[in-house]
């Protein structure tokens, strides 16, 4: 309902003027039918340049939480999500990353684009880390190409904390399409879904020129979390 007020009336042409957010590799992105876009992630902002460059519409996944709140505040975040692309994960009666592949399947076999961090989570350091096998299983099981995405900079206008971006150039680079043909049935096969998610995140970090660390970024950002609240403890012991 947004999605066209938002990109093209409200939102879509000040921050292009604003933030002159710049692209290389749209010709990769099909002009027709399903595929998913998986992107590093370096700021919350990313949902925004990603589909500002794209002439498609790209949908996103996001927790249902997103969609129910009540008041101004509950209504302000669903009209933003529903804005940027966003769907509502529907959680109840399966473990939530079920619920994602499910709805993620349902996107891509309608013919539209999906929006996917493999990594999880945002990174905590500008590094890329381990991709999650998902992107890789709903692009087998959904017969559909992966496309590597790097967003560039997006870290530097807008860190982790801070609520609106500064104005810093920021840029989004678009490989070739991945197909995963090969892997055709095996959508359930752990060693096939995790050499298909490999495959991606290098062709990400060749994009985007991170550096590669093959470890999960949530538990990362959990070990960090841990160590700063020991640092403390042991600071206010002394």
């Amino acid at each position: 309902m947004y999605y066209g007020l938002f990109k093209h009336v409200l939102l879509g042409p000040g921050l292009k003027v604003y933030y002159r957010p710049w692209s290389e590799g749209l010709e990769n992105i099909p002009e027709e039918g399903g595929a998913i876009l998986a992107s590093n992630h370096l700021s919350f902002s990313d949902s925004v340049f990603l589909p500002l460059v794209m002439k498609r519409k790209v949908v996103f996944l996001g927790k249902e939480e997103y969609f129910t709140g009540s008041g101004v505040k509950g209504y302000a975040t669903k009209s933003f999500m529903e804005g940027v692309g966003t769907i509502p994960v529907h959680r109840g009666g399966g473990r939530a990353s079920e619920a994602a592949i499910k709805t993620g399947l349902e996107v891509v076999r309608g013919g539209e684009l999906l929006g996917i961090y493999p990594e999880g989570t945002r990174s905590p350091d500008g590094r890329l880390y381990r991709g999650k096998t998902g992107a890789a299983r709903m692009a087998i099981e959904g017969g559909v190409p992966i496309i590597p995405v790097a967003m560039i900079d997006t870290d530097i206008a807008q860190p982790i904390g801070k609520r609106v971006p500064t104005r810093h150039p920021v840029g989004v680079k678009i490989g070739a399409p991945i197909s995963l043909a090969e892997f055709t049935g095996k959508h359930e096969d752990r060693e096939a879904l995790r050499e298909a998610t490999d495959r991606v995140m290098h062709a990400i970090a060749d994009l985007s020129g991170q550096e590669y660390f093959a470890r999960d970024a949530g538990q990362y950002k959990r070990e960090l979390a841990r160590r700063a609240a020991e640092a403390a403890a042991e600071a206010d012991g002394a």
